[in-house]
């Protein structure tokens, strides 16, 4: 019987690029979170060999190029399973806007598969195969807040940021993700510094080097010592715990692909900017584009955003931030 599930997108909290490595990838450090927005991945199996793609969406390749095939190719292999399996993708989240709709289709497909099998691949060997078709496929094994280190493939899961009110806005810009991390290369000169976590605990250990690359270190370090000692969160004027969300955009977060990104294409500065004044409390590039998005402080005030945007024609939808729990909670639905 087919199998369907949802291929949740994410988001992220801050990214910092750092050298460039001999592998021609670059050290990166951020926080992944997922939200409510996806896609819908339906997988089968029937007689025959091979995997076939089907989608929604005429942009959505079809062939090996597309991280589906790569990973459900991979896992078969690791299974040693044969047939012939059929991937459908029903398209809702942009195609190359940042918010890793790709990858998180490929993890998708991988789970919806060995559900259709009955079979299940080890914890590690799922991580490992994820990482070797894209470097930010490995968070969608995790959900919720996620830190990425490495090139964005080695994940520890965070404690969980409650759930958070956020507005998405997309563009029909395509941005090249290899070529804005050339432009950054350009501008900087290759300059970066490697982040690592220890023994996989959350504690980061930054050598000295980049500062902006370290400053969003200390920030990080700072609130996730606090997040995992159990100290008392800041109280607001209205005597209530501050979300540590906003802890967290204090810390000191910021995009580094915004610096090469917005000079190419100014109507995401604009967009980021039409954020704000709608009331984001934080408003970010999310990858390297093309889409932005805004934490609200309520529901409320997250879909009235919304409304005002698309009034000033930015195509944009309210969604909210999914812990772990309710993103594996929503992820198997019973058909399209």
């Amino acid at each position: 019987m087919p199998v369907s599930v949802r291929s949740f997108a994410k988001i992220n909290l801050g990214l910092r690029i750092g050298a460039a490595r001999e592998d021609g990838f670059h050290e990166l450090l951020t926080v992944y979170q997922t939200i409510g927005l996806h896609d819908l991945i339906r997988v089968s199996l029937g007689r025959g060999r091979g995997i076939e793609i089907q989608s929604t969406d005429p942009r959505v390749p079809k062939d090996e190029s597309n991280t589906c095939h790569g990973i459900v190719k991979k896992a078969m292999q690791a299974l040693n399973m044969k047939g012939r399996v059929l991937i459908h993708i029903e398209k809702r989240l942009p195609v190359q806007g940042g918010l890793g709709g790709a990858s998180a289709n490929a993890v998708a497909a991988m789970l919806a598969l060995e559900r259709v099998l009955k079979k299940a691949l080890p914890t590690e060997e799922r991580l490992r195969i994820a990482a070797e078709v894209g470097s930010d496929l490995p968070l969608f094994l995790l959900g919720g807040t996620v830190l990425g280190v490495g090139r964005g493939e080695q994940v520890y899961p965070l404690e969980d940021l409650p759930a958070t009110a956020c507005v998405v806005v997309t563009s029909e810009v395509g941005v090249s993700t290899p070529n804005a991390f050339g432009e950054w290369d350009r501008r900087t000169g290759g300059a970066g510094v490697s982040a690592l976590v220890e023994g996989g605990s959350s504690k980061l250990t930054l050598p000295a080097a980049s500062d902006r690359m370290s400053e969003l270190g200390r920030g990080l370090s700072a609130w996730l010592s606090q997040s995992y000692s159990g100290a008392p969160r800041q109280i607001s004027r209205r005597g209530r715990a501050e979300n540590p969300l906003l802890e967290l955009v204090r810390a000191g977060i910021e995009n580094d692909f915004e610096p090469v990104v917005f000079p190419e294409y100014p109507e995401l500065s604009e967009g980021k900017c039409a954020l704000e004044r709608a009331g984001a409390k934080y408003a970010s590039l999310s990858g390297s584009g093309s889409t932005l998005y805004g934490l609200f402080a309520s529901k409320k005030a997250a879909r009235a955003a919304a409304e005002r945007l698309k009034t000033e024609g930015w195509a944009a939808q309210a969604t909210v931030t999914l812990t772990r729990r309710e993103y594996w909670k929503k992820f198997l639905v019973s058909s399209f």
